[in-house]
């Protein structure tokens, strides 16, 4: 949890009304280090950089030029402040400096399925096959559009797309997405994969934030962790959204863990750099004041973020899909669960009475690492439908200020007849994405 450090001052330094315009914009540090914990430094008239670094013993990791209208600065700290001398604690006194634990904190968990004689993996990372089963190469060379109401490329999911309306819901928004940048944040993807040529967002838009360079490419060994997570999830992005872009953005590693940092300087780059959604298929058990500060940034901006529940069968939902709820982030943000193909709550699916809705999260065929595809399950394969499906809208003219609450207003009832009966309520408001009906309220 973070952890609220307030120095109490001899002597308190007047706060800026508004901060100064030569003050230094965001700063990266341009370091690959990463940090045990990061400080959330208030700033005041009179800090620099190397005042606010020595009080801390730390790296200045960000100086901002009042986001927000609030002055702050980021600080990288590879343990907790002990006991400081006046001399250093003096530029801090009377401020509320939140420190929080920074490295490992986020998570892309998944489960993944076995099916079809294709590569799939099951919780716990190991690549499982049907016998005599062969790792399928992606056939046909890109995603292709609806041909004759099937979906030429992957017609292992047609089961899904029936179910949430994916062909009605694509003539509904003919542009499919065109015009519309998703940012995916996530372990990164396959940049070379023949299903995301013509599809990705300019490239100087990409970057890696765990390895500190341009080049946001899945790295590890297929069914190990988390490698071939980020392609898993754009693939399904542009399933449903085929014409929209993505940003790949990569701040978790190949494990799946990634840093609060990390997380929040991609949700600000995403938002500076031109996305309209941001999927964060990721999740931790502790929230981030970090990370909030930069989620308050992207929903000033009026971009959505649509995050996933986390896959522990738990009575809560993992941050920062907790924070969707939120009042001034609830306009602009959509937590997503999973049910199967019956709408029943997926075994491995969190819940709860602030989760906004659920969509078909299992055995989901997409993009692989090295030109495959597998099928994968869990939350993280849930959000992506919702994002494209908020792509779909964009691209058709939608006005974006009402779509986080009309796609959740608008969701098929799972609570029918008493289905999902020990899930009352925490399923969503209704429940299951339904994008016909979503389309329909909100390109009227």
């Amino acid at each position: 949890m973070t952890r609220t450090v307030s120095f109490l001052g001899l002597l308190t330094l007047t706060l800026l009304t508004a901060c100064s315009d030569t003050q230094s914009v965001p700063t990266v540090s341009g370091s690959a280090e990463r940090f045990a914990q990061v400080a959330l430094v208030p700033l005041q008239a009179g800090d620099t950089p190397g005042s606010v670094a020595r009080a801390l013993d730390g790296t200045i990791l960000e100086w901002n030029d009042c986001i927000s209208g609030q002055c702050s600065a980021l600080v990288g700290l590879n343990q907790r402040p002990g006991i400081l001398s006046a001399q250093a604690l003096g530029p801090l006194r009377g401020r509320d400096v939140s420190i929080e634990s920074n490295r490992d904190v986020f998570k892309g968990g998944t489960l993944l399925a076995n099916m079809g004689g294709k590569i799939s993996m099951w919780a716990g990372g190991k690549i499982s096959m049907w016998a005599g089963g062969k790792i399928s190469m992606w056939a046909g060379g890109k995603i292709s559009m609806w041909a004759g109401g099937t979906y030429a490329a992957l017609p292992e999911n047609t089961g899904l797309w029936q179910k949430i309306g994916l062909e009605e819901g694509q003539g509904l928004a003919p542009q499919l997405g065109a015009g519309v940048t998703v940012a995916v944040i996530d372990s990164g993807i396959d940049l070379q994969h023949p299903a995301f040529q013509g599809s990705l967002s300019a490239p100087d838009t990409w970057r890696d934030f765990y390895a500190d360079d341009a080049a946001p490419q899945e790295e590890g060994v297929f069914g190990e962790g988390a490698y071939g997570h980020g392609t898993n999830v754009a693939g399904i992005v542009l399933q449903v959204a085929p014409a929209a872009k993505i940003m790949p953005l990569r701040v978790l590693g190949a494990d799946g863990s990634g840093d609060v940092v990390m997380v929040a300087q991609a949700i600000d780059w995403a938002v500076t750099r031109g996305a309209d959604v941001i999927n964060l298929s990721l999740g931790s058990g502790e929230s981030s004041r970090v990370v909030d500060r930069a989620l308050e940034r992207a929903a000033a901006s009026g971009v959505l973020v649509i995050s996933s529940a986390g896959n522990e069968n738990a009575p809560a939902i993992t941050y920062p899909a907790s924070a969707a709820s939120r009042k001034g982030l609830d306009g602009t943000s959509v937590s997503v669960g999973s049910v199967d193909l019956t709408d029943l709550k997926s075994g491995f699916s969190n819940y709860a009475l602030n989760l906004k809705m659920v969509a078909p999260g299992e055995n989901v065929y997409a993009p692989a690492p090295d030109g495959q595809m597998a099928a994968w399950s869990g939350t993280s394969m849930a959000a992506p439908m919702v994002s494209g499906s908020v792509a779909l809208a964009l691209g058709a003219g939608a006005d974006r200020k009402e779509l986080a609450k009309k796609i959740t207003d608008k969701a098929h009832d799972v609570y029918k007849d008493g289905a999902n009966a020990p899930y009352d309520g925490q399923l969503g408001k209704k429940g299951r994405l339904d994008l016909p009906a979503f389309l329909n309220e909100v390109l009227d």
